[in-house]
């Protein structure tokens, strides 16, 4: 995980209950979390000691954090298992509010609930909104002048701090320039995303599409459709070319 300097560094109270299992065993059982701006990205959450059901077994490393000070690194074991290296502390932080509470590692939890809801990637930003419009706006997307897909029945997904996705009816694809892909990613807000590759005039252009089959609640309108990377292919929003956004995304076509 990144850092920041210290005064970057927010720290806010949630009023959700958060559990997190490891091994099939309860590790922590909250209803104080803390939401934890450490990266400016998204928020990790940090829980009081004092709900922590496993065993915290201090490893004898540490990690530096120019922000946070020194973290105290810990096994976390259950009846169930030991998940190495999964939890740090900050006794001595000099972001005073960490003191008393323990991070783990996201990833290294076998699952994460919200209240009773499961949770994926990372917690999510109370100050982030995806919002999904119907729209009768006319989409094009073409690569290497040719087109991929149009349509006029577009679903637009508004996610702060991202551009636009336009996500097409399956229909107004065309599936014959499409290739199976093994990728998968996960979204906190939408779900897992599956991807195709586009194969045109000879070239194979890699996981431009994706498709996410069975969204979450919030992120409902978007089953049945797809979205191509607006970074890398030509879009055409009512006949007008769009510019390609700036994103981490933007890496350079074959």
């Amino acid at each position: 995980m990144g850092d920041e300097q210290c005064d970057r560094v927010r720290v806010e109270h949630s009023a959700k209950r958060v559990r997190a299992f490891s091994g099939g065993e309860l590790v922590v059982d909250t209803t104080s979390p803390r939401l934890v701006w450490e990266v400016p990205h998204y928020p990790a959450y940090y829980v009081p000691l004092s709900s922590v059901r496993a065993e915290l077994r201090p490893t004898g490393r540490t990690r530096h954090s120019p922000s946070r000070g020194d973290g105290v690194v810990h096994d976390v074991v259950t009846a169930g298992g030991t998940a190495r290296e999964a939890a740090l502390t900050y006794p001595d932080s000099p972001v005073g509010e960490l003191r008393g509470l323990v991070r783990f590692e996201f990833a290294a939890m076998d699952e994460w609930l919200e209240e009773d809801e499961p949770i994926y990637v990372h917690p999510r930003d109370p100050y982030k909104r995806v919002d999904v419009l119907a729209s009768s706006r006319h989409v094009r997307v073409a690569l290497d002048g040719v087109t991929l897909a149009a349509s006029a029945q577009p679903r637009i997904l508004f996610e702060t701090g991202l551009p636009p996705r336009y996500h097409l009816p399956l229909s107004d694809i065309r599936f014959d320039l499409l290739r199976p892909s093994d990728t998968r990613t996960q979204c906190p807000y939408k779900g897992t995303a599956a991807y195709w590759s586009v194969e045109v005039n000879g070239t194979r252009y890699d996981d431009l599409v994706w498709i996410y089959r069975s969204p979450l609640p919030e992120s409902a309108k978007i089953a049945g459709t797809a979205c191509f990377l607006s970074e890398r292919v030509d879009l055409f929003v009512d006949g007008e070319l769009q510019e390609r956004p700036e994103t981490p995304w933007s890496r350079s076509l074959p």
